[in-house]
């Protein structure tokens, strides 16, 4: 065979080839996808499932599309993990979803205790009620044996498939309260009592706008053993108040059981009407929390909140110091402040994980600061008041339901080992 022979054939080779490649792009872009359908789901309403899939019947199928589909899928709460089966005839595909769900009605077990304070929070949670999404929380809570409280919470983000949703609450805090006075600390017995609703926007899966008011009554009554001879502030203060709130909130994350990956953030304004005097009360807070897979075994999660509010000189300022919310280790209400700045820093590592179990070791470090009422900006560099926590602690995670961790965790405050105390609760602190 000469050399035109040996080009003859390369020629028909590659024309083939090329024909082959052009066939085979006119069937993939011919191939459209004949159903959708979700096995596994028991809980989950299919209609519910399917305002997160891309992939639509009559259209053709998108590989990158379906990966964005199966990890919208697993940002559900009731997800854990999503496969696929693609069953092929002729011109068609039947597309089908494998969901293996996870259960979401969990009860709520949270409780802690350091020096002169003890509380607990016991209740339940269902973070898919109805199998639509929707969240439903009923909670008791208990200070120090005598102050009670509670929680009814309803939030329906998607009402009818609708891209409009809404939410109610009904609650009762009750505790004691540290009011900081010029001349001394007083002790006072607080309880707030509240209704709220509000309007829900979704803007696609990730952002969304919620739009509200709550009304709502405080009683202060302070402690008779506290300066008896010399009383420092009223003895009672009873205010009813109305608030409206505009919150965006954009959430990125990206969840594999409780492995999460990705930035979420919310930014509240809110306004505050007291009726008694007629003056009005203004905040603004912006919190994100960031999370970074480290290898397959290890989380690093990080949180910042940072707020600012109207700096009225009184010791009843909206932010607060505490073990529970900020600082692990600082105690119950330690402080209240004007303007606030926190950091948490965790590093969450496993070191045991089966299909249904998991086992973390976790570090963190806990650091911030706040302006005192009526101060300046510089108070929040004032001696002693910024604050940091060391500590560790572990989390005992049950795999088969949503966010389903015992949490135990010890901090102690780096400038002062004698403050400090552990945490324990259901659910990572952030």
């Amino acid at each position: 065979m000469g050399i035109k022979g040996v080009w003859k054939i390369l020629l028909v080779w590659l024309m083939v080839t090329l024909y082959s490649f052009k066939m085979q792009g006119q069937q993939e872009s011919d191939t459209r996808i004949e159903t959708i359908s979700f096995h596994g789901i028991e809980k989950n309403k299919e209609a519910y499932l399917r305002l997160f899939s891309q992939s639509q019947i009559g259209e053709s199928l998108s590989d990158s599309l379906l990966l964005e589909d199966i990890q919208r899928l697993k940002n559900i709460p009731s997800i854990g993990d999503v496969s696929y089966v693609l069953d092929t005839i002729d011109q068609s595909i039947d597309l089908v979803f494998q969901i293996e769900e996870t259960k979401t009605l969990f009860p709520i077990v949270n409780f802690g205790s350091v020096k002169n304070n003890t509380w607990f929070q016991l209740g339940f949670s269902d973070l898919n009620w109805r199998g639509n999404g929707s969240l439903l929380s009923v909670t008791y809570q208990n200070r120090d044996s005598r102050y009670h409280g509670g929680q009814i919470y309803y939030r329906a983000p998607r009402l009818r498939g609708s891209d409009w949703g809404f939410s109610a609450t009904l609650n009762k805090t009750a505790s004691l309260e540290p009011l900081f006075f010029e001349k001394g600390v007083v002790d006072y017995e607080y309880s707030n009592h509240k209704f709220g609703a509000s309007l829900i926007k979704e803007f696609g899966f990730q952002k969304q706008l919620e739009f509200g008011g709550t009304y709502f009554v405080e009683n202060y009554l302070r402690r008779q053993n506290t300066f008896p001879e010399y009383p420092i502030g009223p003895e009672s203060l009873k205010q009813s108040k109305f608030l409206t709130k505009l919150e965006f909130t954009n959430n990125s994350i990206d969840y594999h059981y409780f492995y999460l990956k990705g930035i979420y953030w919310k930014a509240a304004l809110q306004n505050v009407y007291t009726f008694s005097d007629e003056t009005w009360f203004q905040s603004f807070q912006l919190s994100g929390r960031y999370f970074s897979r480290v290898g397959e075994e290890a989380n690093l999660a990080l949180r910042f909140i940072g707020g600012i509010a109207t700096n009225n000189d009184s010791p009843f300022a909206p932010y607060v110091v505490d073990s529970h919310t900020n600082l692990r280790g600082v105690g119950s209400r330690a402080a209240r402040g004007t303007a606030q700045l926190f950091i948490n820093l965790e590093y969450r590592k496993t070191i045991h994980e089966t299909k249904e179990w998991g086992v973390q070791l976790v570090s963190f470090l806990d650091v911030g600061t706040w302006r005192e009422p009526g101060s300046g900006f510089d108070n929040f560099f004032a001696p002693g008041q910024f604050k940091q926590f060391i500590g560790g602690g572990f989390r005992l995670i049950y795999k088969e339901y949503y966010d389903a961790v015992l949490r135990v965790d010890y901090g102690i405050n780096i400038q002062d080992i004698l403050q400090r105390g552990v945490i324990v609760g259901f659910g990572q602190y952030f």
